[in-house]
């Protein structure tokens, strides 16, 4: 008989893992609760501020400001592009839903910016922190998305400013990599160059190895735009409102009206948001030598002003 439980060698777990993460996070609950919904706050006026603007401002004019913007940073075609792409979310009956999951999509996506960047500068910089850094970016990507829900409820709940949080975690590690991948592939006779005509490591990164490594980053961005709305359906389930919870409830319901509108409205919102943030990229060399302020809606206007005097 020993010899035989010899063989069933994982009969029972060996590593009780799962139990001790489940002790860890009782333990994180019963103790810093409080510090975790202290950090909804910021999260939560943000996305309140955003949320409340878009959905109280006319659609004509939401759809006039995303158009604009395109044409401003993408080219006249990448303008109607994305107010076309917006015309068709009202079309179809998902307006509000739709600008619900843009206001947390962009709150996630200010907040991803505004933690990644600095933490891929930092991780350029130092090999060693890059080390450190590495297997906790590896973690994060290969985790399914659906194990976050569980530590983020207990911690902070349920409703869109938790969501924003898992949001924030599920779609970091892109802009993270990308940093660090983009200031890394600078070339060294560059920044050489620059620190010997007496520019500091800040001056360096600033003028050199920022802007030459800026399609690196906003490809970084991209993905973490595109994380952002793959997770607004799975963070559903976590009464996030907006187009997953379309999503959600037609599956729910096997409703295929509700679903096809929540599932075609998150994909026309990941057209016009993903060609806005491709011209974020887009160098003076791709403008024609002309800086951003001579082309689009703010040049045709400067424009006017100039043959108006």
């Amino acid at each position: 008989m020993e010899f035989l439980s010899f063989l069933d060698l994982f009969k029972e777990p060996i590593v009780p893992a799962g139990d001790w993460a489940k002790e860890a996070l009782d333990w994180t609950v019963l103790h810093f609760r409080g510090v975790f919904q202290a950090m909804k706050q910021p999260i939560h006026i943000v996305l309140r501020g955003m949320e409340g603007g878009l959905r109280a401002t006319p659609a004509v004019f939401v759809l006039a400001i995303f158009g604009l913007l395109g044409w401003q940073l993408a080219g006249p075609r990448v303008g109607l592009a994305v107010a076309g792409c917006l015309f068709v979310v009202g079309a179809i009956g998902a307006w509000l839903n739709a600008m619900t999951t843009l206001a947390i999509v962009i709150t996630a996506v200010i907040f991803c910016v505004s933690i990644g960047i600095p933490i891929g500068i930092l991780a350029a910089r130092s090999d060693r922190f890059e080390a450190v850094l590495k297997p906790l970016l590896d973690f994060l990507q290969t985790i399914p998305s659906f194990v976050y829900l569980v530590p983020v409820v207990m911690l902070f709940g349920i409703g869109n400013v938790p969501g924003v949080i898992v949001t924030i975690i599920y779609a970091l590690a892109p802009i993270i990599r990308l940093t660090n991948l983009g200031i890394r592939q600078v070339r060294g006779d560059l920044v050489e160059a620059s620190l010997a005509f007496g520019a500091s490591q800040n001056q360096t990164l600033v003028k050199v190895q920022l802007p030459l490594a800026l399609p690196t980053i906003m490809t970084g961005v991209n993905q973490t735009i595109m994380m952002s709305l793959a997770m607004s359906v799975v963070a559903s389930m976590i009464s996030v409102t907006g187009l997953g919870q379309m999503v959600l409830r037609g599956i729910g319901r096997l409703d295929m009206a509700v679903a096809t509108t929540g599932g075609l409205g998150i994909v026309l919102v990941a057209i016009a948001i993903d060609r806005i943030s491709q011209g974020f990229g887009r160098t003076r060399r791709d403008r024609g030598r002309r800086n951003w302020y001579e082309v689009g809606p703010v040049g045709l206007a400067r424009q006017i002003m100039r043959t108006s005097r």
